[in-house]
């Protein structure tokens, strides 16, 4: 059984995807997560361009605002021909009105006179757990691909249909989940993650 079985965390967000993803990825361990929903509201700092800092931010806030060990994730989308962009501003790209389909239609309509190396891109992710006394501890997560000229896929969310992933034939959103929290940048932050904390709880 894993030392974490049954203890509660919970995720800085009121997304139901990225809880049913991240609930997924951690299934071994046993973990009893749950969202924002439902709890008092938690008042986020405003975020800026830097991952790892905006996923401290946030899991910092909850954890303390909450008095619960709190995880964040703060991730994004860096596209070569776009100089990285839009990375930290993946969730607001073409503006804050947009839902995914929008930003997905905004990134497509950027990259159309675009191909080759330019489409080259890679989705990522910094997480970060906090504690209510305030131990803090982050991982990165990364995965490489393209983007394609459509959308491919039903499965995922954001990006997930244009992000067609390296080495294989498959967008993000084509992959089975089981798959995708292989290879996913938030599986790997993840991994890393409680990796970490488990060896400085178990270390010398």
């Amino acid at each position: 059984m894993s030392r974490w079985a049954g203890r509660r965390v919970v995720v800085a967000t009121k997304n139901p995807g990225k809880l049913r993803e991240i609930a997924a990825i951690l299934a071994d361990l046993e973990l009893e997560l749950r969202d924002l929903r439902g709890l008092p509201e938690v008042r986020f700092p405003e975020e800026g361009g830097d991952y790892e800092a905006n996923a401290r931010a946030k899991a910092r806030a909850a954890a303390l605002q909450l008095g619960e060990i709190a995880l964040a994730d703060d991730s994004g989308l860096e596209v070569e021909g776009l100089g990285g962009e839009p990375g930290p501003y993946s969730a607001r790209f073409g503006g804050a009105g947009l839902d995914d389909a929008g930003r997905v239609a905004h990134l497509l309509s950027q990259l159309s006179q675009r191909a080759g190396a330019s489409r080259r891109a890679r989705f990522v992710c910094w997480v970060a757990l906090v504690t209510p006394e305030g131990r803090e501890t982050t991982a990165f997560g990364e995965c490489g691909g393209e983007i394609l000229a459509a959308p491919r896929g039903t499965s995922g969310f954001g990006y997930d249909p244009v992000f067609r992933v390296e080495g294989m034939q498959a967008t993000m959103a084509e992959l089975p989940g089981a798959r995708k929290n292989e290879v996913s940048h938030r599986a790997r932050a993840l991994r890393a993650l409680f990796r970490s904390v488990d060896g400085a709880a178990t270390g010398p």
